[in-house]
């Protein structure tokens, strides 16, 4: 009977055929299997030995590329992963509405995220031995990028503190809930996860409408492009349901919190008298 390979090796790239390539190639060549490797195993489970026999050359030859070793290389890889990681935060100009398009952005970022679980998860959760100032850096710039496609997406070109808060949050939510969906095994559907970050995002934006005009703007104009089944849309009639089931409409219901309130305040009334 043949040996199972085991999990390392069934992670572990087969070695490549030698042959000689022009520099850039080669370079790329190294970035790209570096990157395959970092994806399947924590950047610091990763030796130069490793890259080297899966990319078919021999240590020298990777140094001649890279001489600042295992972490210049980690680097360069996790600057073409930051490179397709920003890219697929861009909203394609499809049909759909506005939380469809936002859905779809999340499904590819997910996909990505699949695709590199390990090493996005040892990146994003931090304290990994390969992490530095720079390799923080490139992360902190995937951030920017997506808040600034984010609110591109919202038709925002100078958006206020408020607004700005509410996308860098969500994003926030997003990368948790990415590193949880990745610990837990993919658990949660992956259709079923990203609906509900859409939900999260009209929720959030809903909460700071109440307190920021612009955002309030933003809103409106999303909500008026939306249709009964679409993320939104479905959304409101469950809320409408919902509230409808608590008894009473929201207005009602806010009466009754206002009251009940006020009834464990008798500091209050004493006050008053």
């Amino acid at each position: 009977m043949a040996a199972t390979p085991s999990r390392t090796e069934a992670q572990r790239p087969r070695r490549a055929t030698y042959r000689r390539l022009p520099v850039q190639q080669r370079r790329e060549q190294l970035i790209a299997v570096a990157l395959e490797l970092f994806a399947a195993r924590p950047p610091e489970d990763v030796s130069l030995d490793d890259v080297a026999e899966a990319a078919g050359a021999s240590r020298p030859l990777v140094y001649r590329y890279f001489a600042g070793g295992k972490q210049q290389l980690y680097e360069a890889a996790l600057r073409s992963a930051a490179t397709e990681l920003t890219q697929r935060f861009t909203v394609s100009a499809t049909p759909g509405t506005p939380t469809q398009q936002l859905g779809a952005v999340l499904h590819r970022y997910f996909a990505f995220v699949d695709e590199h679980a390990a090493g996005y998860a040892a990146l994003l959760r931090g304290g990994s031995v390969v992490e530095t100032a720079r390799t923080s850096a490139i992360v902190d710039d995937v951030r920017r990028a997506a808040i600034r496609r984010t609110l591109r997406h919202l038709g925002v070109r100078e958006a206020g503190p408020r607004l700005t808060l509410l996308v860098r949050s969500w994003i926030s939510v997003v990368e948790a809930s990415a590193i949880s969906w990745l610990d837990e095994g993919h658990q949660i559907p992956l259709d079923s996860l990203c609906d509900w970050l859409v939900d999260q995002f009209v929720v959030m934006a809903a909460a700071t409408a109440v307190r920021d005009e612009q955002t309030a703007k933003v809103l409106r104009n999303w909500l008026h492009l939306e249709t009964e089944d679409s993320p939104a849309g479905v959304l409101m009639e469950h809320l409408r349901r919902t509230t409808r089931g608590a008894g009473g409409t929201p207005s009602e219901a806010r009466g009754r919190n206002c009251a009940k309130g006020n009834a464990t305040r008798p500091q209050d009334r004493d006050a008053g008298q």
